[in-house]
C-alpha cells in the first residue's frame, strides 16, 4: 500500500543574525552610508533587513518609527539603537563613526569639486536626476514594506487611512514635519497602546 504524500514544510521564519565585531558593524554602515545618495531609507532597509539580516521587517519598521520621532538624523538615531542593541554603547559609537567617517572625507572631495563645476549646465543636471532616483527609491521602499502592516494591531484598513492623511498633510498641504507628526503620530500611538493593552 502507497505511503500517503508528505505535506511541504511550513516555510521556516527567517533566521535573525547579528554582527559578529565592531569592525563588521563599522564597515556595514560605511558601506551603507556610501550607497546612500539623496536619501538611505531604500539602502537601510535593504542592507540591514534582506541582506545582513540583522533585523526582521517589523523590527525595521518600529525602530524607523522611533528614529524618526527622535532629534537628529533618522539613520544616525537607527544606527544608534542597533549598535546599542549588540554592543552596548561601544557599538553606538562604532555605527555612527562607520555612518560619518568616510561620507564626510568624501563630501570634502565633492564639496571642493561642486565649487568649481557648479556653474556647468551637466552639474545641474545630474543633481535633478538625482532626486528622481531618490524619490523612486523611496517609494520602491514604502512598497516593500507596505505587507508588515497585515499585522499591525490596527488592521490595515486604520492604518491606510492614517498613510493617506500622512501622505496628504505632507505633499498636498506642505504641512511641517513636527506638526504631522503631533496631528497623526501621537493618535496613532495611543490607538495601537489601548488596543495591545
Amino acid at each position: 500500500m502507497p505511503s500517503p504524500p508528505v505535506p511541504p514544510p511550513a516555510a521556516l521564519p527567517v533566521e535573525r543574525l547579528r554582527p559578529h565585531s565592531l569592525p563588521e558593524l563599522f564597515i556595514a554602515f560605511t558601506l551603507l552610508a556610501l550607497q546612500g545618495f539623496g536619501g538611505v531609507l531604500a539602502v537601510v532597509q535593504r542592507v540591514l533587513v534582506e541582506q545582513k539580516r540583522w533585523m526582521t521587517d517589523a523590527e525595521f519598521i518600529e525602530d524607523w518609527a522611533v528614529a524618526q520621532v527622535l532629534p537628529g538624523l533618522n539613520v544616525v538615531n537607527l544606527a544608534v539603537m542597533l549598535g546599542d542593541r549588540y554592543f552596548g554603547l561601544r557599538g553606538s559609537i562604532v555605527a555612527v563613526a562607520g555612518l560619518i567617517v568616510c561620507p564626510l572625507a568624501l563630501l570634502m572631495v565633492l564639496a571642493m569639486a561642486y565649487a568649481r563645476f557648479a556653474g556647468h549646465p551637466s552639474v545641474a543636471g545630474t543633481l535633478r536626476g538625482m532626486g528622481a532616483v531618490a524619490a523612486g527609491l523611496i517609494t520602491a521602499t514604502g512598497l516593500k514594506l507596505l505587507p508588515a502592516l497585515r499585522t499591525h494591531p490596527l488592521g490595515v484598513p486604520v492604518c491606510a487611512v492614517f498613510t493617506l492623511a500622512c501622505f496628504a498633510a505632507m505633499a498636498l498641504w506642505r504641512l511641517p514635519l513636527g506638526w504631522v507628526v503631533l496631528a497623526l503620530g501621537l493618535p496613532v500611538c495611543f490607538l495601537t497602546w489601548r488596543k495591545l493593552g
